[in-house]
């Protein structure tokens, strides 16, 4: 005969080896006798996401888990039931049904479960945020509370998602975008726009956007545009924790995977890389997998 303490026991390495199968590299522990807990991974197209059960456990990463996983992330977490603590940096907060937190997965972060609690956790890709901020700093390990709209208008989005059984590829895609963005006010710590600093920022990057497709577009140019040194530009992009002439390629980049989703077959990837501004082939193919994952060409097969 197993015993229960044996059968509990067995049945938390089962689930802290899924988390760790769906999620990435997360460390676990019980945090009573009475622990219980499973998770359901769904995906569909770019929606990637988990239903986590839990009672009883702590979830957290360390520097050693996030060592061991894949960066490039956040987790929205929704909380469906019950209630959870959650801790990232010096951010605590206890998350009731309907709550919504954001999560960077390349920091620590901590989770505890003493009553029955079920979350829906869904992977953000940390260029899609970057994206919809325009590189406002993230807020994460803040509890963004049930009774708000964007949390209403979120969780009905997400879970109805999830019922729908022909999501397309473009149509998933779709769907988180518009959860960032209706999580965007809550998730993004916008600078004061009188901030000298700030306009200047935001006026870069719009003459980055006027300029993408010019192959003459680099930090010291831009500096001259903008009339200032380029040291200058390097300080202030800093500050977003962002390296100029590396926001210009995952610009290009985010442009170009745009431009192949609309793009017929026929138009060449040399072509359409050289029309963002990527004057050699090989380096496209490689900068665009690098960031996204697959080849370019791949990435068009799957939106055709």
């Amino acid at each position: 005969m197993i015993s229960s303490t044996a059968q509990r026991r067995d049945g938390f390495d089962q689930w802290i080896h899924q988390i760790n199968q769906i999620c990435g590299a997360f460390n676990a522990q019980t945090l009573g006798t009475d622990f219980s807990g499973r998770i359901r991974e769904y995906q569909s197209g770019a929606l990637k996401l988990s239903f986590v059960d839990a009672c009883q456990a702590r979830l957290y990463r360390t520097p050693t888990e996030i060592a061991a996983g894949e960066g490039g992330k956040y987790f929205a977490v929704f909380q469906l039931e019950g209630s959870a603590g959650m801790a990232q940096g010096d951010n605590k907060a206890l998350l009731s049904a309907g709550d919504i937190t954001l999560i960077d997965a390349s920091r620590p972060s901590d989770f505890t479960y003493h009553e029955n609690s079920r979350q829906l956790s869904l992977i953000l890709p940390t260029h899609l945020v970057e994206k919809t901020l325009r590189f406002n700093q993230v807020k994460c390990g803040h509890r963004i509370p049930a009774s708000s709209p964007m949390a209403m208008l979120s969780h009905h989005l997400i879970l109805d998602a999830t019922r729908q059984k022909n999501l397309s590829l473009s149509e998933s895609e779709a769907t988180l975008e518009a959860i960032v963005s209706l999580l965007r006010p809550a998730i993004s710590h916008s600078e004061d726009c009188s901030d000298l600093h700030e306009r200047i920022f935001q006026k870069t990057l719009a003459c980055i956007d006027e300029h993408i497709r010019c192959e003459e577009l680099c930090p010291e140019w831009l500096a001259r545009e903008v009339g200032m040194s380029v040291r200058g530009l390097y300080r202030i992009f800093a500050k977003k924790g962002l390296v100029v002439a590396r926001y210009i390629k995952n610009r290009r980049l985010d442009l170009c995977a745009e431009s192949l989703r609309q793009s017929g077959a026929e138009q060449k990837l040399s072509v359409l890389g050289y029309s963002w501004g990527f004057s050699d082939s090989s380096h496209f193919s490689t900068a665009f997998k690098s960031r996204f994952g697959i080849a370019p060409g791949e990435y068009r097969r799957q939106h055709a």
